[in-house]
């Protein structure tokens, strides 16, 4: 008997080290026969009361790990009360008291931390939101149709309360939550034991928002990181397209040069007519598609990822072509042709679909599935079992066992949990400025369940005519988004293809896209912390900034990444410019598209041509960028333009990460390079670092450029201690420093010497950009206007600067005074009165 016990407790002790070598255990601080503690971390509790004595240890929708990071805590049992203590909280219980209430539990913050206290049926103040199922027919956030079921028309969208709050701390309770049955096979759905029992989550974290939604992670998952295509441009429209039209509409985006990676194809792929399936389909349509693998294998041919509508609703008809197959898996008899229900809790009907019918259409070259409508709110068969949280983990699940690609779904949010089955489908909004005013919001605000590739209709989905404006400023923040996606209802007028607008709105849109595609790298990296700290790309501003009211007002501001600043345009421009009201955190901030460096910790108001957007980088940042030639993100050895913002101080740094981009290795198989830029008098250094780690097909080395924005032309540049060669882009003032392709696992230094003496480059780029454009306008208005020189050589300081860049001191001083005496350099020139008017209004004189 001795001899089984010192084995058992051999055993016990061998599975504790295995554990903690892993630095990771189960944290039980308390238990008795109907009350246990868990530390999770030292802000994140389990509190569980049993009146069985019996635990849960199984997983639950919300909590998957039960296994957590080592946590220095201090436990005290004597007298009456169990008292657990961390850094920042204290949890004190009576012992033996039952179930949890105010009057035997109580947690507190120790001293020294962000105060609160809190008993059981305490509620929050400051809940600052999480998301919603979808935004179907909602204009902005009011709905307008009739046929969406989770709300009427009129009503406000009420979002869902989110995991962060002002108060400091927040309590979720799992106590009713579904389980997961833990069959190796496949983990599925059970109900939890039928008793009175608590399960809770508390988290106390302060304002420290950032480490709030990293503990969740410890207990809730991670948030899977999507495929590196998935943050490249998609292509969707609702639209009876054919196999040829879709061959032609990839011929125009290689015509017109503009990037593409995912082809959405809506529901009529499938038979749709009555009798034939209606919104649900499983066979391909050979009207349209007669030859599908041959279709889907041009589309690989050209690099485009593509995903199909499903509408799993009404199960499987007796027409569809597998339907056969189906049936004798389900035991039914094909010559009945009784329809197989779609009841998602059915785990043979589940395997059997995947089996059968997509998992065939998978290998055929289908990348991964649109989940769109599917039935009632809950299953018919398991009791409070949401369709559309299961149908995401199925689906999701499903592709994490069977394929070798990462997997990835686009899908609507199923509540707590469903942050691990991305990719969000927003749905049918209304096509109006509201709509576009409320998505940077709700974007925001999925952070806050760690919901961050929330995908939308840009420009708006229900409507009768598309607005040029409005849909170019949508796609200037659908680029400044988690998913770049387009679409529409079926409607002759709502072509959103960029080819069939003017040549203005065309080429914008066009610039737009591929502007997306030049921050790739910059957006794949933020990616990349969404996995490893729960942070969206997507932020609220207070994540950064908890302590400024402006944080919490500015609702559309985001941070959309660590150094990027968005503040969308969200209203029709008047006298060609928008209006935006900006708040500027403390700091430095240079706003992209004009080139100004701005002070922060204020509120600005900022005006922005049709071709111009609220970006702002944070002073002396330098970010890894692609140059304007990638049409895709299939590749991982494109060249790196390594891109430094003006201003700021001291030294800056950023860690480049790279994978091989569509594996399910990228947990451990990953690379990062440390990029960091000091400017010191006049050098200036930057080191792109020795690349650490390694991937599945890593190249060996890679093309990079280094990009000084609003830089000077230098006395000098050396590479490795060695005189390079370098270029000057007048169009846009940067230096660009052309690398030889050295290994990545050589270090690089670049040492940039300019000459003294000061020349303000503070907002060039946007003057001289309006003034050019303003006198090309002024022609059309005054076709035998002839320049005076003193007026003229304003709109070409930019070629004057391309032929002669050593003179640039003098070009640009020069410039400068013109523009500060603008009204009496266009009285010289002999405008008249209202003209001269006009053109102060048209380059907005005097925002700098």
């Amino acid at each position: 008997m001795m001899k089984k016990l010192i084995l058992i407790l051999c055993i016990l002790q061998g599975v504790l080290l295995s554990l903690r070598a892993q630095g990771e255990q189960q944290n039980i601080a308390y238990t008795d026969n109907n009350v246990r503690f868990t530390v999770i971390s030292d802000g994140t509790l389990r509190l569980e009361y049993a009146p069985d004595g019996k635990f849960v240890d199984d997983k639950s929708f919300i909590a998957v790990d039960r296994l957590y990071p080592q946590v220095d805590y201090k436990l005290k049992t004597r007298g009456a009360w169990i008292e657990i203590t961390t850094s920042k909280m204290k949890m004190r219980y009576k012992k033996d008291s039952g179930r949890f209430t105010n009057n035997n539990l109580i947690i507190e913050a120790v001293k020294g931390a962000f105060p609160f206290t809190w008993k059981p049926g305490m509620q929050q103040k400051g809940n600052l939101k999480g998301t919603y199922r979808t935004l179907d027919g909602m204009d902005g956030d009011t709905q307008t149709q009739t046929w969406v079921s989770d709300t009427k028309k009129g009503d406000k969208l009420k979002l869902e309360d989110g995991l962060l709050a002002t108060d400091g701390w927040s309590l979720i309770d799992d106590s009713r939550g579904l389980l997961f049955d833990n069959d190796p096979d496949w983990d599925w759905a059970k109900e939890r034991p039928a008793n009175e029992g608590q399960d809770w989550y508390f988290m106390a974290y302060g304002h420290d928002y950032k480490q709030a939604l990293k503990d969740y992670t410890l207990f809730a998952g991670k948030m899977p990181l999507p495929p590196r295509y998935a943050f490249g441009y998609w292509w969707s429209r609702y639209w009876l397209y054919s196999d040829k039209e879709f061959r032609n509409l990839i011929d125009n985006f290689h015509t017109y040069q503009i990037p593409l990676d995912v082809l959405v194809v809506d529901m009529d792929w499938h038979y749709t007519e009555k009798g034939k399936g209606g919104w649900t389909g499983w066979t391909w349509n050979r009207d349209l598609f007669p030859n599908p693998q041959g279709f889907l294998k041009y589309l690989k041919q050209n690099n485009v990822k593509v995903t199909l509508n499903l509408h799993p609703a009404d199960g499987v008809a007796a027409y569809e072509e597998k339907y056969p197959e189906m049936a004798k898996d389900m035991g039914v008899d094909p010559a009945t042709k009784q329809t197989i229900p779609w009841i998602n809790s059915d785990k043979k009907f589940m395997k059997n679909m995947f089996k059968n019918i997509l998992a065939p259409m998978e290998k055929d070259g289908v990348d991964f599935w649109w989940l769109d409508w599917q039935q009632g709110m809950f299953d018919s068969k398991m009791k409070n079992l949401s369709n559309t949280w299961w149908i995401n983990y199925a689906f999701f699940s499903d592709m994490e066992q069977r394929r070798k690609t990462r997997p990835m779904l686009y899908h609507r949010w199923g509540g707590l949990g469903n942050h691990r089955y991305q990719v969000g489908f927003s749905g049918d909004a209304v096509i109006s400025w509201k709509s576009l005013d409320f998505q940077p919001y709700f974007n925001s605000t999925a952070s806050n369940v760690l919901y961050g590739y929330w995908s939308h209709d840009l420009g708006g989905h229900i409507g009768s005519q598309i607005d040029p404006e409005m849909y170019t400023r949508w796609l200037q923040f659908g680029a400044l988004s988690p998913i770049m996606r387009t679409h529409s209802q079926k409607g002759a007028k709502l072509n959103k293809e960029p080819w069939v607008f003017d040549k203005e709105y065309c080429d914008i849109i066009r610039e737009t896209i591929r502007q997306r595609y030049v921050m790739a790298p910059y957006i794949y990296t933020m990616a990349r912390k969404g996995y490893d700290d729960g942070l969206s790309l997507c932020r609220p501003m207070y994540y950064d900034y908890p302590e400024n009211k402006e944080a919490y007002d500015f609702g559309n501001e985001y941070m959309f990444g660590d150094d990027v600043l968005v503040a969308p345009v969200t209203t029709p421009a008047k006298d060609g410019y928008a209006q935006v009201r900006v708040w500027l955190p403390e700091g430095e901030w240079y706003e992209w598209h004009t080139g100004a460096l701005l002070e922060g910790n204020r509120i600005v108001e900022r005006s922005f041509a049709i071709d111009e957007y609220p970006i702002y980088v944070k002073a002396g940042a330098i970010l890894p960028l692609y140059l304007e030639n990638v049409m895709n993100l299939n590749n991982n050895d494109e060249e790196i333009a390594v891109t430094v913002f003006p201003g700021g101080s001291g030294t800056t740094a950023f860690n480049l990460y790279e994978d091989n981009g569509n594996d399910k290795n990228y947990a451990s198989e990953y690379a990062v390079t440390k990029l960091t830029s000091a400017r010191s008098g006049n050098e200036q250094t930057i080191v792109i670092g020795k690349r650490e780690g390694g991937y599945k097909e890593m190249p060996l080395a890679r093309p990079f450029t280094v990009k000084v924005l609003s830089s000077l032309l230098p006395q000098s540049v050396t590479v490795n201690g060695v005189p390079a060669e370098y270029r000057y882009s007048a169009e846009d003032f940067a230096l660009l420093v052309d690398l030889p392709e050295l290994p990545c696992n050589q270090e690089k230094v670049i040492k940039i010497i300019y000459p003294s003496g000061k020349v303000d480059m503070n907002g060039l780029l946007g003057a001289s950009k309006r003034i050019a454009r303003s006198m090309e306008q002024l022609k059309y208005r005054n076709s035998y206007i002839v320049f005076k020189e003193e007026f003229g050589k304003m709109g070409s300081l930019n070629e004057a600067v391309m032929y002669a860049p050593s003179e640039m001191p003098a070009l640009i001083a020069d410039f400068w005074k013109s523009y500060h005496e603008l009204p009496s350099v266009l009285e010289r020139q002999g405008l008249k009165s209202e003209q001269a008017t006009w053109f102060l209004q048209s380059v907005c004189w005097g925002e700098k």
